[in-house]
């Protein structure tokens, strides 16, 4: 998928976003996302956010480093939302309910190996 056409925003500034998140070993909100990306938190553009999201795990796929969608989460309960879940589960084989201990402890997993992956490079 090489079409940036139309993303919210340039992957690359997404992608340094999550990697400083990483490294920090901290989540990150959607709306602090948005606010860095120089908007405001809106549903549309959290939808948008997440095409730019699932374009940075893609290649993050492809140079065989941790996936860094899943650092991005509700302010809420700290988990990641609907459009992850969609697609971010079911490459974990995970079939379970999309908030709970169980969900939560899938997020904690993949949001350490990103976090460990990231600090030792950091």
């Amino acid at each position: 998928m090489n079409d940036r056409a139309g993303l919210l925003a340039d992957p690359l500034e997404v992608r340094a976003i999550l990697i400083a998140s990483a490294t920090a070993g901290e989540p990150i909100t959607y709306s602090e996302t948005l606010q860095l990306l120089g908007h405001h938190f809106t549903r549309p553009k959290m939808r948008a956010l997440c095409k730019v999201l699932a374009f940075v795990d893609d290649e993050a796929e492809e140079r065989g480093e941790p996936e860094l969608a899943v650092l991005v989460v509700r302010q809420s309960d700290g988990l990641p939302g609907q459009g992850w879940w969609v697609g971010g589960a079911k490459k974990h084989g995970y079939t379970g309910l999309w908030e709970g201990p169980k969900a939560t402890r899938l997020i904690r997993k993949l949001q350490r190996q990103a976090f460990d992956y990231w600090s030792s490079r950091g």
